[in-house]
């Protein structure tokens, strides 16, 4: 921490479980796109705060194995918006030298959307200031047993080579925005000994300020790792 108080990190990955546009839609009277929408705009603008603080890796949950269960119209809705907020959105994010990676299976996926991924990580893939990974069609389960089918190695690091990103640093801090207290199925291996933070705000809430306070609360605990 700063003298000022600010937040003065070294290149730490911060993974984000984004919870509650839905519930922040409804308590507006709004639709559940108009949330989808509101905690789109909420992600740009923290990837480029992660980028200004230097976090070195971002990870977000963007849609998950799971939410496959929700409303057929929801879901494609969504997905629409994530190839949307892609092709709009990628070209900042490479002029501020954000690498994009995208984890997850495609099964499922709109072309469109799987087009958008594959340009969006072609464009960036020379950036090295941040490395965004968008989890996308992800599941933590779904991760592990596929890494297992291509698994013949003996050692946990061999194990790693097998994961859908394998340069990718285990979580420092994961931040769950919403009020829930749970990882959902979301980088089981990696977050083996992850710090966490929950946070009440719904998603579309989520400031800039937040993201400092729990960096500053992170900043305050001390990591053991197993050790005394």
């Amino acid at each position: 921490m700063t003298e000022d108080g600010s937040y003065d990190p070294p290149a730490l990955h911060v993974a984000l479980i984004i919870d509650g546009n839905r519930r922040w839609a409804h308590s507006r009277g709004l639709s559940v796109n108009e949330g989808h929408e509101a905690g789109a705009d909420t992600l740009k603008a923290r990837v480029l705060d992660a980028a200004e603080l230097g976090i070195g890796e971002l990870s977000v949950y963007s849609l998950s194995t799971e939410n496959w269960a929700r409303p057929v119209e929801e879901v494609l809705a969504l997905t629409a918006i994530l190839a949307k907020r892609i092709s709009s959105e990628t070209p900042q994010l490479h002029r501020q030298g954000v690498r994009m990676r995208f984890i997850g299976r495609h099964d499922g996926l709109s072309e469109e959307l799987v087009e958008q991924m594959r340009r969006a990580e072609a464009l960036t893939e020379e950036n090295r200031r941040m490395i965004l990974f968008i989890a996308l069609n992800y599941g933590g389960r779904r991760e592990i047993m596929d890494a297992a089918k291509r698994f013949d190695g003996s050692t946990e690091e061999d194990f790693r080579k097998c994961l859908y990103a394998p340069e990718m640093e285990d979580p420092d801090l994961i931040i769950r925005t919403g009020g829930e207290q749970r990882l959902s199925n979301y980088m089981l291996w990696q977050a083996a000994y992850s710090e966490f933070v929950f946070c009440e705000d719904l998603w579309p809430d989520f400031t800039r300020a937040g993201l400092e306070q729990t960096l500053n609360e992170f900043a305050e605990r001390r990591r053991r790792f197993g050790r005394r």
